[in-house]
């Protein structure tokens, strides 16, 4: 039974099968031809015994699935499987991974080619657009025979979970590049700091490239060379990202909705601030409060921080911003930067949070972030051809113009703003981060 259920036959086999009948058929009118197609048949027959004996006399593929332990939301994760042909002869296969059925790859098959005891690795990459569970079933390996007549199907029991976590691989990504000085590389702006707003450290003696201003004159008539003041950056400020995770946060982009883009942004910005060694904290929320973490800068706070994001579900119930109001005054006694992830789509909206979000900025240095509408921006980029098509546009330019004002209404009631596209919050949040931290206003 086991063998009959590895047993396929190809292409050729059905080929093959068509022409003998052709050939029998013209044999009811050519009595040569039937005599031709018996023969045939006998060597056909005699060809399928040989492909069989060389696939079936022994196990001769051996093959396995490698994955990180867990996938990176948003980003495209690296699937290697490795097969190795210890026939004597040079074979094709076609595989056949089951990936999880959130991806909806229904034909998704590799073909590749092994010489004898040939090992290959084939590569593939998969972007899961959900934060949850994704499981794995069975690597399906077919190998063809050497006639190409049969097929023998392996089966590699290579079922597993794997998590998929908020987009860690981009945390990674923008941390080395922190550490190399190359953030600028993926459109970190470099912003000239203003001024001193930093703590005495020490000392030194000039070397090219200190700022002269910094100069010790006192320091330099003593020693009879040139010294200067050595400062350091203000450390242990307070970073909250702050996610709502109300309905306005529903709409997808790309296959991903905006939360789970606040999410991934709200990794890598805690990240970027535990480097710049200050303390990044996390509060979540919609109908209710949802997850508080408070702000740290501990060698493990980076861990806590994945496992909230990653656990974080909803409704997408409307958001109270009042019960955050409350939870921010009751929980956060120090001056933080406070960067709250939501949307609003017209000044309507709006003016219902807004005296919340005034009480929130007395206390606290606070960046709203919302979206832009990307479908809007389509359709006011597109050239009108037709009456219908000149309204909608219309509509599409007010709704823009709409987001641009609610921009402006914050920013009248001194509440820093960000107004981006989806797929460029993480860098446009690390460079807000990054320009207020040089005007010395964290």
């Amino acid at each position: 039974m086991q063998f009959l259920r590895s047993l396929y036959f190809s292409s050729r086999f059905y080929i093959s099968i068509i022409v003998l009948i052709f050939i029998f058929s013209v044999g009811f009118s050519l009595p040569f031809f039937f005599a031709i197609g018996k023969a045939l048949s006998l060597v056909f027959a005699v060809l399928i015994v040989i492909d069989m004996l060389l696939l079936y006399h022994k196990n001769a593929l051996t093959g396995s699935r490698t994955l990180s332990n867990k996938l990176s939301n948003g980003d495209e994760n690296l699937v290697s499987i490795q097969v190795k042909n210890y026939y004597s002869f040079e074979i094709d296969v076609k595989i056949l991974d089951e990936v999880p059925e959130q991806f909806q790859l229904r034909d998704f098959a590799m073909n590749t080619s092994l010489s004898s005891g040939e090992e290959k690795k084939i590569n593939y990459h998969l972007r899961p657009v959900e934060r949850g569970e994704y499981h794995f079933g069975r690597i399906n390996v077919f190998v063809n025979g050497i006639l190409n007549l049969v097929n023998r199907r392996y089966i590699l029991k290579q079922e597993a979970m794997v998590p998929v976590y908020p987009a860690y691989l981009q945390m990674r990504k923008y941390e080395l590049l922190a550490i190399s000085n190359r953030l600028s590389e993926v459109g970190i702006k470099k912003i000239r700091k203003l001024g001193h707003n930093m703590e005495f450290d020490q000392i030194k003696e000039y070397v090219i490239g200190d700022d002269f201003r910094s100069l010790n004159w006192k320091a330099t008539a003593r020693r009879n060379q040139l010294m200067v003041n050595q400062y350091q950056e203000e450390k242990s400020q307070q970073v909250y990202s702050i996610i709502d995770k109300g309905r306005v946060m529903k709409m997808p982009f790309e296959g991903m909705t905006l939360l789970d883009y606040a999410i991934n942004a709200s990794l890598v910005i805690s990240n970027i601030a535990i480097l710049k060694q200050d303390k990044a904290g996390l509060i979540t929320f919609s109908k209710k409060i949802g997850t508080f973490l408070p702000a740290g800068n501990r060698s493990l706070q980076m861990n806590k921080i994945l496992e909230v994001l990653y656990r974080q579900l909803t409704n997408f119930d409307e958001s109270d911003f009042e019960k955050l109001y409350v939870q921010i005054k009751r929980k956060i006694n120090h001056r933080s930067l406070i960067l709250l992830y939501t949307n609003f789509e017209t000044n309507a909206s709006l003016e219902r949070q807004l005296p919340y979000l005034k009480l929130i900025a007395r206390s606290h240095l606070l960046v709203v972030i919302i979206f832009e509408n990307t479908e809007i921006d389509q359709l006011i980029q597109a050239e009108a051809k037709s009456t219908e098509e000149v309204y909608t546009k219309t509509i599409a330019e007010q709704f823009a113009y709409e987001k641009k004002q609610v921009i402006r209404e914050l920013n009248r009631f001194g509440i820093h703003a960000v107004l981006t596209k989806p797929q460029n919050l993480t860098v446009n949040t690390i460079n807000k981060y990054l320009e207020l931290k040089a005007r010395g206003l964290i």
